[in-house]
């Protein structure tokens, strides 16, 4: 899982200008690089009960969320397409996670992804 997270996950970040026709190739080529990252951030987060949880919250949260995949969401335009990203994400989470977690609170590997989720 490691050296899928370090070497197989790439999501380019182009101008915006570039990005917002989305017929482009380079709009198409960065949402197919981050839909594979979310698969695999999905992918990762399964093993989470069968490997140590410090070690699938490193690679699920601290390299592929806030690494690749919360640049991607930052430079998303607000509205249904953001929207939808980030309810991907949000599924990929195991609910374990928050159970004794107080009202308001969060993972800190998750408080920039709950920042963009309030904006």
């Amino acid at each position: 899982m490691k050296k899928s997270v370090e070497e197989d996950v790439f999501i380019p970040l182009y101008p915006k200008s570039t990005v917002e026709d989305k017929s482009s190739p380079c709009s198409k080529f960065q949402e197919r690089r981050f839909w594979s990252a979310v698969k695999l951030l999905s992918n990762v987060l399964l093993w989470d009960g069968i490997v140590q949880e410090d070690i699938v919250r490193d690679l699920g949260l601290s390299k592929l969320l806030n690494r690749y995949l919360l640049l991607n969401l930052l430079n998303t335009p607000p509205g249904p397409d953001n929207i939808e990203k980030c309810k991907k994400v949000a599924a990929c989470l195991p609910e374990r996670w928050f159970q004794d977690l107080k009202s308001g609170s969060t993972l800190p590997e998750l408080r920039n992804f709950c920042q963009h989720l309030l904006q």
